[in-house]
């Protein structure tokens, strides 16, 4: 029943032109531009209307000598507003962005396979909020204590730049919430058949010195947000490698029911 499936999916997959996978993908990359623009107008809106950027400078505020941040060029003000403005029209248009990648990978998956679209979605964007929370609340305050302790005021006196912060900032942020996408991507790469349990677990030596790498690379590669961000990713990682497991379990036991009432009615 499963060899008769999977010959009738690859027949359909091969059916369908190549041309016509070129057009999805044109398509759901418009749709996910717009989505973004959208995002990007109602995230200016929020900068512009409500305190974002006092939210964004709040985790270094209190280290400042004058808590506030500087500037040099008459335009970074109006260039903070539009990142601010893209920073959150990205983040609330990413279940949709989310909705539009599953819309084009399903076709490789099975129909049974397909309806754990709204709970991938839904956790991945839980796991996205719950990165970004975690830096926000967590890595972020304590990792500027750390970098901005090694000296005194007294011995050197810190004038930092917004687009520097930002820039800071932003991309830990948003490295931990796309590192918090880790189970949902590797279910289902597995789901594809392209990683297994096993090999998950074989290789887990391997993957923990790509975390490492990784997390030097996105993090100021002081020892407390390099830990903060590749503890969670080993962590991850395992309930990847268990959930991978029982799925595989969950498919293989819907195979046997499938080819036991195949010869139960034959």
């Amino acid at each position: 029943m499963r060899l008769r499936r999977q010959t009738q999916g690859a027949t359909n997959q091969a059916e369908m032109p190549f041309l016509d996978h070129l057009d999805e993908l044109r398509t759901r990359l418009i749709r996910a531009l717009l989505a973004l623009l959208v995002g990007m107008v109602i995230g200016l809106v929020a900068v512009t209307q409500l305190d974002v950027l006092g939210i964004v400078q709040r985790p270094i505020a209190d280290l400042l000598p004058g808590e506030a941040l500087n500037y040099s060029s008459v335009t970074t003000p109006f260039i903070t507003i539009l990142k601010l403005g893209f920073i959150v029209g990205l983040i609330a248009a990413f279940p949709y962005l989310a909705w539009q990648a599953w819309g084009f990978l399903s076709p490789a998956l099975y129909e049974s396979e397909r309806r754990f679209a709204i709970p991938a979605i839904a956790s991945g964007t839980i796991l996205f909020i719950a990165g970004i929370s975690m830096a926000y609340f967590l890595v972020l305050p304590l990792g500027l204590r750390i970098l901005l302790n090694f000296f005194t005021f007294d011995q050197l006196n810190p004038v930092i730049m917004i687009n520097e912060y930002l820039t800071f900032a932003v991309r830990l942020i948003l490295a931990f919430g796309l590192i918090f996408e880790l189970p949902v991507a590797l279910v289902f790469l597995s789901l594809l058949g392209i990683v297994t349990p096993e090999g998950l677990a074989k290789y887990r030596r391997h993957a923990i010195v790509v975390m490492a790498v990784v997390s030097a690379f996105l993090t100021p590669a002081d020892p407390y947000t390099m830990l903060a961000m590749m503890l969670p990713m080993m962590f991850l990682y395992e309930v990847s490698v268990i959930m991978t497991r029982v799925l595989r379990r969950r498919r293989e036991e819907r195979a046997a029911e499938g080819t036991s009432g195949e010869g139960s009615s034959v």
